[in-house]
């Protein structure tokens, strides 16, 4: 795909690998709307990029991936102010382990991305008025593997993947011109990684113990990949990994059983 003059959302853009996506688009031609639920600092980084960038390719709107109805105006919004979407990174998301906020976990990652995810489909899709285009999730591979520091975590993550490869199956989806591939990183320099307490994970020493011995990428290398699934048309249900010591690979999965 040329990215050039296509119009893209990213959720959870403010800071952190949503921010990073965010650049790469901008980098690349795109159109960018962005999301946060901090509007303050989400208006501070479209302040930013407005002196790097056009600022007429720039839009943040202040959403929570939790609202249907703030989800939906986001859309709308976004069709008024650049045309049809092409591109659509659901990439909000928190980690959290103790009671209370591994409910809200589950809210942001999985029903976030689920919401995502329909909705841009409803809005992407030729059989339903939108021009096609591709829709990366961003999992983790805590998804894949098991981590004993983030249960919960791990298994939001599992879910996206799940959720992202099912609609990719999907005969008509594929035939009304919209690919979904998903991104499983390993540990970014991002808050989330950087500030670990006993409320994100178990054990939050034995954990930054872990993450040291795995390492830390950059953003940028997250990116990246990121970049390489939106302009690879040939994707479709794929599940790209990006690690510090391995970098980009693609994880061989068994075939659904329509393909």
């Amino acid at each position: 795909m040329d990215i050039t003059g296509k119009v893209a959302i990213v959720t959870g853009g403010a800071q952190g690998l949503g921010k990073a996506f965010v650049e790469v688009l901008l980098d690349n031609g795109a159109k960018v709307c962005f999301t946060d639920i901090r509007g303050e600092e989400g208006r501070g980084v479209a302040d930013e990029l407005g002196k790097i960038y056009s600022p007429n390719n720039i839009l943040f709107v202040e959403c929570d991936v939790t609202s249907h109805s703030g989800m939906e105006g986001l859309f709308s919004t976004v069709k008024e102010k650049f045309g049809p979407i092409n591109i659509l990174c659901n990439n909000a998301g928190i980690g959290g382990e103790a009671f209370p906020l591994w409910e809200k976990v589950v809210d942001i990652n999985v029903k976030g991305t689920i919401r995502g995810t329909l909705l841009g489909l409803n809005n992407m899709r030729t059989d339903c008025g939108g021009v096609g285009g591709t829709i990366i999730n961003i999992a983790s591979l805590a998804g894949i593997n098991p981590n004993p520091f983030g249960p919960v975590y791990a298994a939001t993550k599992a879910a996206i993947i799940q959720l992202t490869r099912s609609w990719a199956a999907n005969p008509a989806v594929l035939k009304a011109g919209v690919r979904l591939n998903v991104i499983c990183p390993s540990f970014a320099d991002t808050t989330m990684v950087r500030d670990i307490s006993e409320e994100m994970v178990y054990n939050s020493t034995a954990a930054q113990d872990f993450i040291e011995k795995i390492g830390i990428m950059t953003t940028g290398d997250v990116a990246q990949a990121f970049l390489r699934l939106v302009k690879d048309e040939t994707k479709n249900g794929s599940i790209l990994s990006v690690t510090k010591q391995q970098g980009q690979n693609f994880i061989e999965v068994r075939p659904h059983p329509v393909d």
